[in-house]
């Protein structure tokens, strides 16, 4: 007798993605389910993901990893993936998915490659692909650590497969939306930085996080990992991404001076 077919949930957090939320659901409205935790949109996603069939309900935002625990809880498949509302399963990474699940799958957890895109190129250098994201697992077999800024990750102590097919992130299409999240999210690590006591109130520690930290990223991003082979938009890309590293460690010193 063939394996019985594993059921799969699709966990989402969202906030005003109207824009992107229609690409997204296409790629995955083969799911058996899908889970879409709202913290209070005020465009049509609600009525967007509810016309793919997704089951969606309200919480209101206690920060990245709360959230998408919520989400998880939520999923009554066997397996969960777990998608952000700008990423997309390529028509590749759909069918490996299928056939992992049809069959019986050799780990109870996946990483999964993932291709971002950054002022309208596919960024393929410089570190930021593979960039590997521990998405698809078993049920209840990983969870996110709440509390560590909008970076937080599913925590798996077991060994990992590799999928192969790309997901693909279409993360900043125009430099508005990069500088905006970029300006938000350091904010949110700098206040964690500072809340572990890290907000560099010593010179040394001022001068090397601040300065030399970015300047060294950046040198080993572009030059070290090929991020030049990316042209103009990679140059552009890993000199924002060195001003970022240094915006949440002058944030996180400011606030340490008790100051906004």
């Amino acid at each position: 007798m063939p394996p019985r077919r594993k059921t799969l949930s699709i966990a989402m957090i969202a906030m005003n993605e109207e824009a992107n939320l229609p690409r997204t659901l296409e790629s995955v409205n083969w799911a058996d389910e899908i889970i879409v935790v709202d913290s209070g949109s005020r465009d049509r996603t609600i009525e967007i993901a509810q016309s793919f069939g997704a089951k969606t309900s309200y919480h209101a935002f206690g920060g990245h990893g709360e959230q998408k625990n919520v989400a998880l809880d939520l999923c009554t498949s066997d397996w969960t993936l777990l998608l952000d509302a700008d990423e997309v399963l390529t028509p590749e990474l759909q069918q490996e998915i299928r056939n992992l699940l049809a069959g019986e799958p050799k780990f109870d957890a996946y990483w999964i490659p993932r291709l971002n895109l950054y002022f309208g190129k596919w960024i393929r250098h410089g570190g930021f692909y593979p960039d590997h994201k521990l998405r698809l697992f078993k049920r209840g077999a990983a969870r996110l650590s709440e509390g560590v800024g909008p970076h937080s990750t599913p925590q798996f102590a077991g060994r990992r497969g590799k999928m192969r097919g790309d997901m693909l992130h279409y993360a900043y299409p125009t430099m508005g939306i990069y500088l905006e999240h970029m300006n938000r999210y350091s904010s949110e690590i700098a206040q964690l930085l500072h809340n572990r006591g890290k907000d560099s109130r010593s010179f040394p520690a001022f001068l090397w996080n601040a300065v030399l930290n970015p300047a060294a990223t950046f040198l080993y991003n572009y030059i070290f990992r090929l991020g030049f082979l990316d042209g103009r938009e990679g140059l552009i890309l890993h000199i924002n991404h060195s001003v970022y590293i240094h915006w949440k460690y002058i944030k996180a010193w400011r606030l340490g001076q008790g100051k906004q």
